[in-house]
């Protein structure tokens, strides 16, 4: 990476005298800059194959010094910022050379993205969304007070160096798992992008730094735990009432965000004579569209009379998300289910028990759930051993074995 000087008449503001200013025009990585240097000179004085006055014109002298000058200083400010060994591009030369070498911090830039967020909650963003990158704000700012000693840091500053650090810090300090550490420098890398679009950085540092994401395990429940689960006698009524929701969800692969916002008017009879669940989802604003079993149905009749029923327009008596996860806990001890019963778990259930393992399509799958791309549904296409006994089965049936 070689820094390239040069030298250009600005014609489209040329003077009536003729005289047009002279701008310096600085190359670094296929970015450039340019700035005024104060020089006006008449086109016929400028000599462009040597970028200088011609001698013979008067103040010449005066004039290439003053040019010889400023292409000196800029290669001085680009090999001290090569020897300060950091990432670097022209904006921070021309910085440096028109004598603000000062940059944003970091959590200046991560403030402006949470401000961007917020502005526009309910229009592409969800408040969940925005708790999340608060989440990773705090954790980039316990590094920087742990690790590094200081309440910010300048962009210019942020490499490689600085990104590993934070890996580690997240995983010795808090032990994240791999993926939860991956979600924290997505967070940021888009804070960086930002930082980027603002032209307060050249390039973002994670395109040296890579971070992987595990295959995750995603846990649902079997056939066999599910029908356990309806069944079984719940004399406790707040119970019974998260088995009713935890169901629901299961037969709908509805999440707990649509689950919570659900009102008769999004339940509609269609033209095949049934009942759907008609629905914006909260996370990607997609269009589901999801039929509605017997059993669904009968759980929205028996609390059509609850209080959010009647009070609120809600069509299921939902609590919040961490109480709900609570109580399926107890649910779960229960019934005897060994697993960590949340309800996001019924949405995998959805995904896998109900839909894949019987032979509905992926991409049916896909739109019911309200997936913005196929590549997420695919997360949920696992063969049980089930379905592998089942096809194996009818394997043995046409060969005869």
């Amino acid at each position: 990476m070689r820094l390239v000087v040069n030298y250009l008449l600005r014609g489209d503001r040329e003077r009536s005298n003729q005289a047009c200013p002279l701008y310096v025009r600085f190359t670094l990585d296929q970015k450039r800059a340019q700035l005024s240097t104060g020089i006006k000179v008449c086109r016929d004085d400028w000599d462009d194959s040597k970028q200088l006055l011609k001698p013979n014109v008067s103040g010449a002298k005066v004039f290439n010094s003053k040019i010889l000058k400023i292409t000196t200083e800029l290669h001085d400010i680009y090999n001290q910022l090569v020897s300060a060994g950091k990432s670097f591009g022209v904006s921070d030369i021309k910085k440096r050379f028109l004598g603000d070498d000062t940059t944003e911090g970091l959590l200046q830039i991560f403030d402006y993205y949470l401000k961007t967020i917020e502005n526009n909650l309910g229009k592409g963003y969800a408040y969940k969304t925005l708790e999340h990158y608060r989440c990773s704000r705090k954790k980039v700012s316990q590094y920087l007070v742990d690790s590094l000693h200081t309440s910010d840091v300048s962009l210019r500053d942020i490499d490689f160096q600085f990104l590993n650090g934070f890996d580690m810090y997240l995983k010795s300090t808090f032990k994240v798992h791999q993926n939860t550490a991956w979600n924290y420098h997505k967070h940021l890398k888009r804070v960086l992008n930002l930082a980027i679009s603002l032209e307060y950085l050249e390039k973002n540092p994670y395109n040296r730094f890579k971070v992987k994401l595990e295959e995750s395990h995603r846990d649902f429940l079997t056939l066999d735990e599910l029908r356990r689960l309806e069944q079984k006698d719940i004399e406790l009524e707040r119970l019974s009432t998260v088995r009713d929701i935890f169901t629901f969800a299961c037969y709908t692969g509805l999440s707990y965000a649509d689950i919570s916002k659900l009102e008769k008017a999004h339940i509609q009879k269609r033209d095949d004579g049934n009942y759907w669940i008609l629905i914006n989802r909260t996370k990607t604003k997609t269009e589901c569209k999801i039929p509605l079993f017997e059993n669904s149905l009968q759980i929205l009749n028996k609390y059509n009379f609850y209080p959010e029923a009647l009070l609120k327009g809600r069509v299921l008596p939902v609590g919040s998300n961490q109480k709900l996860n609570s109580y399926l806990k107890e649910l779960a001890e229960i019934c005897g289910i060994t697993k960590n019963l949340t309800m996001h778990m019924a949405r995998h259930t959805f995904a896998t028990t109900i839909t894949l393992s019987n032979g509905v399509p992926i991409e049916t799958v896909s739109k019911i759930l309200g997936h913005s791309s196929l590549k997420i549904t695919q997360i949920y296409a696992r063969v049980l051993e089930s379905k592998i006994s089942e096809d194996m089965g009818q394997l043995r049936n046409k060969l005869g074995w």
